[in-house]
């Protein structure tokens, strides 16, 4: 063999100190579009050689790339699957990474969607304020088909469901909440509730309504309604979920970037349980108390991740989320103005029937 073949060779050869590693990728979970950042070794660029990142067949693109960090974009077709980086001919271990997997399009959501005890989702079809959509609610059943299930509610925008199955639907065009029998016919509920949006019952099925001007209301279940709560007004929705010992946690994003998620007690007293999000909007809680947020934090927009005792972190990476539901069996579903997602995230919901 001649030198120059013998040099190129060696060239061309990896080089075990330079194979990349992937030690953590956070978040572990992702909406199609969203980044991720990994953190290891020999992660940036091999003399003029840019890094390439796989998802499982799907090249993703690298958006940052250094020694000991990178930032990758989730290709739009990508199911979960293992991740991996080449570089110069080496590659290195795999890290599974979850995707969220698309169930629906055509919908218009603003708050949270809701899953029932039998895994059927609903979603909204909202629209402009004051406008008249064809669908005010679809259902979407287990065999993934999406039928409509609510028609003649302008504006539909929060959901709740009690134990017995029936469906409550805020409107935010007239402050009104209606009740939805499990074969799609409503009647009023309450009427007089401002700028209605999210909405919630507690363990003891009383439900709170939460007005956009900054009023928590409550609705027993005599249908007696209270001023539960007062908070600063919102540029859009609020959003409200209950843990198991009765708080009630309410988001409402200002115009603000460092917005706050609050904790109201049973009397009624609030305060601030976590400041930091940008827009934050809807809420849930898994069984072990921890609270999940459709926010922005630190500059990356997903779902927030925050402890009972305050700690945040990215779980699910992903532009436009407003809201999520915990359904049976540990998945999340997240919905974005304009779409479902479904995710095998392996976390229990805290559910109250």
């Amino acid at each position: 063999m001649s030198r120059w073949f013998r040099d190129m060779a060696r060239t061309t050869r990896a080089d075990p100190s330079d194979t990349p590693r992937i030690d953590t990728v956070a978040p572990p979970a992702a909406l199609p579009g969203g980044e991720v950042e990994l953190a290891g070794s020999n992660l940036g660029p091999l003399a003029t050689r840019q890094p390439v990142a796989m998802l499982g067949q799907l090249s993703a693109p690298v958006l940052l790339s250094r020694g000991r960090r990178m930032k990758v974009r989730v290709p739009d077709e990508a199911e979960s699957g293992p991740l991996q980086i080449l570089q110069n001919g080496a590659q290195s271990n795999s890290i599974r990474l979850l995707v969220a997997g698309m169930i629906a399009t055509d919908v218009h959501m603003v708050a949270n969607p809701a899953v029932d005890a039998e895994g059927n989702i609903y979603a909204t079809l909202s629209g402009s304020r004051g406008q008249s959509t064809p669908v005010s609610v679809y259902r979407i059943g287990s065999d993934g088909e999406m039928r409509p299930f609510v028609t003649g509610i302008i504006n539909a925008s929060g959901l709740a469901l009690d134990p017995e199955g029936f469906l409550y639907v805020s409107s935010r065009n007239d402050g009104t909440v209606f009740r939805v029998s499990p074969n799609g016919i409503y009647t009023q509920f309450a009427e007089g509730m401002g700028v209605a949006t999210g909405i919630a019952f507690d363990s003891e099925q009383n439900l709170y309504v939460g007005d956009r001007s900054g009023t928590i209301f409550k609705i027993a279940p005599d249908r007696q309604i209270f001023v539960f709560a007062t908070l600063e007004p919102s540029v859009a929705a609020y959003h409200l979920a209950f843990d198991r010992d009765g708080t009630l946690y309410v988001t409402g994003p200002t115009t603000s970037s460092f917005d706050a998620v609050y904790a109201i007690d049973r009397d009624g007293n609030s305060r601030v349980f976590y400041r930091g999000l940008g827009r934050p909007q809807g809420l849930a809680l898994d069984i072990a108390g921890n609270l999940y947020v459709a926010a922005s934090w630190h500059g990356r927009r997903g779902v927030v991740r925050i402890t009972p005792s305050g700690e945040a972190s990215l779980a699910v990476a992903g532009s436009g989320i407003v809201g999520l539901a915990f359904a049976p069996g540990g998945d999340v579903i997240l919905a974005t103005n304009t779409a479902m997602y479904h995710l095998a995230l392996g976390v229990e919901g805290l559910r109250f029937f």
